[in-house]
């Protein structure tokens, strides 16, 4: 049995996590925060990609610490011209090196060919959604593939919050928690649940936060029970004419309602605080975790 695999059996049941960002590098490092606060960190795996280096070390100290999830933006598992053979590698180096209990990135794609020619690739520095449909689905399943016999590990898929939407051929469309439910059943992957996301999508699709939450606790229950492996939760920005996922703030009540009927399905699946802008003081972070902890303990005692 695996390092990870040991951690997972021993943190199956009810774990609570933050995403751990630079300006609590020291708090961590200095035993501010410990297992009693939180019960894993999350970092972004390109943060970490450089060989060697102060913030690879900062890293191996944090997992020292408390165990290590990392998730990425950049894999790109739904472009069309393939995975970057450079990336995966430095991701495969860096799971090997610091033995996450789990690995994650996005249903998105990020790089395509400039100006048509397929020699010359753009990655587009943005998760930038995918079709719903057959054809998107066969190409993700084997870029999953690929990436978990390179990690030799299964992986996690995060549903989007995106901002336009493809029209998929009817004869070939299938609605989102199809795709999920067909892409962790034929790859052996799992879904990173993303609640807030849902809500943000619902929300920029014209529902106000009650029917918000209401739709997105629809699109829960036609996920598969046995699906999912993580959930993520954060806060949202709303502007007048749309609502951006800018994880800035406190997790919304809206997002809250979804992530209880969350549990409720999937039972006390590790969860994750996620907070990237503005970042507030550790305890403001803190609180959110011991909140995701309570509603889990309510719901799953």
């Amino acid at each position: 049995m695996s390092g990870s695999t040991r951690l997972l059996v021993k943190m199956k049941h009810g774990t609570v996590g933050m995403g751990w960002r630079q300006p609590h590098y020291d708090a961590v490092l200095a035993g501010e925060v410990g297992a009693s606060d939180v019960d894993f960190l999350e970092v972004h795996s390109e943060n970490f990609f450089a060989e060697g280096g102060a913030s690879l070390q900062v890293l191996l100290a944090g997992r020292e610490r408390l165990p290590l999830s990392l998730h990425g933006v950049g894999l790109g598992l739904g472009s069309a011209c393939g995975l970057d053979p450079w990336h995966l590698d430095r991701l495969a180096d860096l799971v090997e090196r610091v033995d996450p209990f789990l690995v994650s990135d996005h249903a998105a794609f990020t790089r395509a060919p400039w100006n048509g020619a397929q020699q010359s690739l753009m990655h587009a520095a943005d998760l930038l959604p995918i079709p719903f449909d057959r054809v998107s689905l066969d190409l993700m399943i084997g870029h999953v593939q690929q990436v978990q016999e390179r990690l030799r590990r299964p992986i996690l898929v995060e549903n989007l919050s995106a901002y336009l939407a493809w029209q998929a051929d009817g004869a070939s469309a299938l609605s989102e928690p199809e795709f999920f439910n067909e892409l962790c059943r034929r790859s052996g992957c799992r879904m990173l649940l993303d609640v807030n996301n849902l809500v943000v999508n619902a929300r920029n699709s014209g529902a106000p936060p009650d029917e918000a939450a209401r739709r997105a606790i629809d699109w829960v229950q036609e996920i598969a029970v046995d699906a999912v492996g993580e959930i993520h939760l954060a806060g949202h920005l709303e502007l007048p004419d749309v609502v951006i996922d800018d994880h800035g703030s406190r997790v919304s009540e809206a997002v809250w309602q979804v992530y209880r009927a969350a549990i409720e399905r999937f039972g006390p699946v590790p969860s994750l605080v996620e907070w990237d802008n503005d970042i507030p003081d550790l305890s403001v972070l803190l609180g959110e975790v011991a909140r995701a902890r309570q509603e889990m303990r309510i719901l799953c005692p």
